[in-house]
């Protein structure tokens, strides 16, 4: 799986830095996940190798503007583009009648099928090898994480299991390796049972504003990634004496070193943080807190960075791929 960050600014855009937007990538670098559509994330698509024909679901962690209002535009432009296959909008109730207005008022008919489903109620969500499950966070209005578990999409064949039931090779050995069941010998034979991972599932987990990181504690364990806000330092929350329902860097990287996240990646800064170290507040403020408490691996996300989660179970920075 690969993750490429096309917002990572709270609350509004700097230049640097636009407004919440998450590509997740399938390992087959295609079909994507965007999780959260701040205004200008079509602009901020252009920018990379993503198209919007593979955008396999869109997923609004919740209802604050930095985290939706680029969705009108992003939807419109999915179909200036040409895509027809259908799309799976999954955001808070609250968004859906507001999403169609906007299509409805500004006459945008969408040439493709959007099919959207309140968050609040999903019960999983399945494209492919993916599924996507939903954990409930703590933030000033309701807030969600979507947790991303991608299986092996290149199982091998168990060959000594097949030989030993006698099944003869040709096409049944291939519809079983195309994830498909079968029938013989007057049984039903299940893909799954003649499927072998060569590399272990893939969890990456992509959050909403978040003031409570032990609301992850179910979900956390065992995840190979954990993309988190981390908008102020501890210093600027007590200074104001209100986190304004958000994180910060201290107490999010102390969550994950004690649930054991590998790679944890920061993200939703406060624009009040500078990129020159040189300058205060910065951004290597945010970093240095997060490191006192974190001792695995530690990414501060820039715009349009790209990572990609090798078999070593490490997070790496990736070549990025423009148009």
């Amino acid at each position: 799986m690969e993750l490429q960050f096309l917002g990572t600014s709270a609350g509004v855009p700097t230049r640097a830095r636009n407004v919440s937007a998450t590509a997740v990538i399938e390992s087959s670098g295609r079909g994507w996940y965007l999780v959260d559509c701040g205004e200008a994330t079509q602009h901020q698509v252009l920018r990379t190798a993503l198209s919007l024909h593979e955008l396999r679901g869109i997923f609004i962690t919740h209802v604050h503007g930095d985290h939706c209002f680029g969705l009108p535009g992003l939807l419109s432009s999915a179909g200036a583009s040409g895509r027809t296959q259908p799309l799976d909008l999954i955001l808070p109730a609250a968004l859906r009648e507001w999403v169609r207005l906007g299509l409805e008022v500004s006459d945008s008919h969408l040439p493709f099928e959007l099919r959207m489903h309140a968050v609040e109620t999903l019960a999983g969500w399945r494209s492919g090898n993916v599924e996507v499950n939903t954990v409930r966070l703590s933030h000033r209005v309701p807030s969600h994480g979507y947790v991303f578990d991608e299986s092996d999409p290149n199982p091998r064949l168990d060959v000594q299991r097949l030989q030993a039931e006698d099944i003869p090779r040709g096409p049944l050995w291939g519809e079983l390796a195309r994830g498909h069941s079968i029938e013989h010998g007057g049984r039903l034979l299940y893909a799954r049972d003649y499927l072998h991972p060569t590399r272990p599932a893939r969890r990456v987990i992509v959050c909403g504003d978040n003031d409570t990181p032990e609301l992850l504690a179910d979900v956390a364990p065992g995840a190979d990634v954990l993309v988190h806000e981390a908008t102020f330092t501890q210093p600027v929350i007590e200074r104001n004496r209100t986190s304004y329902g958000h994180s910060s860097a201290s107490a999010i990287a102390r969550f994950a070193e004690t649930a054991g996240v590998p790679n944890l990646v920061l993200a939703h800064f406060s624009a009040r943080y500078q990129a020159n170290p040189q300058r205060s507040p910065s951004i290597e403020d945010i970093r240095e807190e997060a490191a006192r408490q974190y001792n695995g691996r530690l990414i501060l996300a820039s715009d349009l960075q790209r990572y990609h989660l090798g078999r070593d179970g490490r997070l790496e920075l990736k070549e990025i791929e423009r148009r």
